[in-house]
C-alpha cells in the first residue's frame, strides 16, 4: 500500500502543478488580449511569445498528470487483482455486501 501512497501523492503535486501552468496560460491569453487591443508592436510579441511558454508548459504538466493517473490505476488494480486472488471468499462477500446495498437503496427509489 504504500506504493498507492506514493502514486497518490505524485498525482496530487502533478495535479496542483497543471492548475498553477494553467492558471499562467490565462493570465498570459488575458494580457495578450488587453495588448492586441490596445498596442502593437514588441508588447504583443512578448505576450504571444509567453502565452505559448505557459500554454506548451501546461501541455507538458497535462501529459505528466495523465501518466501518473495512469500508472496509479494500474497499481491499483494489480492490488486489487492480487487481493482478490488472495482472499478469494472475502472478495466475493464484499461483492455480495455491495450488491445488497445497491439493491436497498435503489428498491428505496
Amino acid at each position: 500500500m504504500s506504493m498507492l501512497g506514493s502514486a497518490t501523492s505524485t498525482v496530487d503535486v502533478s495535479k496542483e502543478k497543471l492548475l498553477d501552468d494553467l492558471r499562467i496560460v490565462v493570465a498570459d491569453a488575458e494580457e495578450l488580449l488587453k495588448a492586441t487591443a490596445n498596442q502593437t508592436g514588441e508588447r504583443i510579441a512578448a505576450a504571444r511569445v509567453r502565452a505559448g511558454e505557459s500554454l506548451q508548459a501546461a501541455k507538458t504538466r497535462l501529459s505528466n498528470a495523465q501518466v501518473a493517473v495512469m500508472e496509479k490505476t494500474k497499481a491499483v488494480a494489480t492490488a486489487t487483482d492480487e487481493y482478490v486472488h488472495v482472499n478469494p471468499w472475502q472478495a466475493i462477500g464484499i461483492a455480495a455486501a455491495v450488491g445488497i446495498l445497491l439493491g436497498a437503496v435503489i428498491s428505496r427509489r
